[in-house]
């Protein structure tokens, strides 16, 4: 597994770990590298920047993904889910350089390990609309 998709699977896991914990970020970080010694400098490094571009954002990435995932409200969604997207959204606000359909391929590879597999279609779909929204708006500027 390369080093940026070991990363944004670690940013997941460690908003996954504060969804469910209702953990701050500072604690969930803490407490989420405490238990992992085996993680190389590049890869702890983004995995870091996307948790706190996740947390940061949290609002403008929620909102996103609430704009985009069509008769599903963020509570609703299973855990696993919302964290993929807001890891993704995230990437997609913070490192637009990195191509949209990357971050979506990345995150349907983590998906497959993760989530269940009907919620490839629904990560998919609301990815692809977030990405080309945001395209769109970096264009018109």
């Amino acid at each position: 597994m390369g080093t940026r998709r070991k990363s944004r699977e670690l940013a997941m896991q460690m908003l996954f770990q504060g969804d469910l914990g209702k953990q701050k970020p500072e604690e969930v970080e803490r407490l989420f590298w405490d238990s992992r010694e085996d993680v190389d400098d590049e890869t702890k490094g983004f995995a870091d920047d996307l948790h706190r571009l996740a947390t940061k954002r949290e609002d403008e990435v929620d909102a996103l993904i609430q704009k985009h995932a069509q008769n599903w409200r963020l509570e609703r969604m299973p855990t696993v889910d919302r964290n993929l997207l807001r890891t993704a959204v995230a990437e997609m606000l913070g490192y637009p350089k990195t191509p949209a359909a990357v971050i979506i391929n990345e995150t349907l590879e983590i998906a497959r390990r993760y989530a269940a597999p009907e919620s490839i279609n629904f990560l998919n779909g609301v990815l692809d609309a977030v990405g080309r929204e945001l395209l769109e708006a970096r264009l018109n500027r």
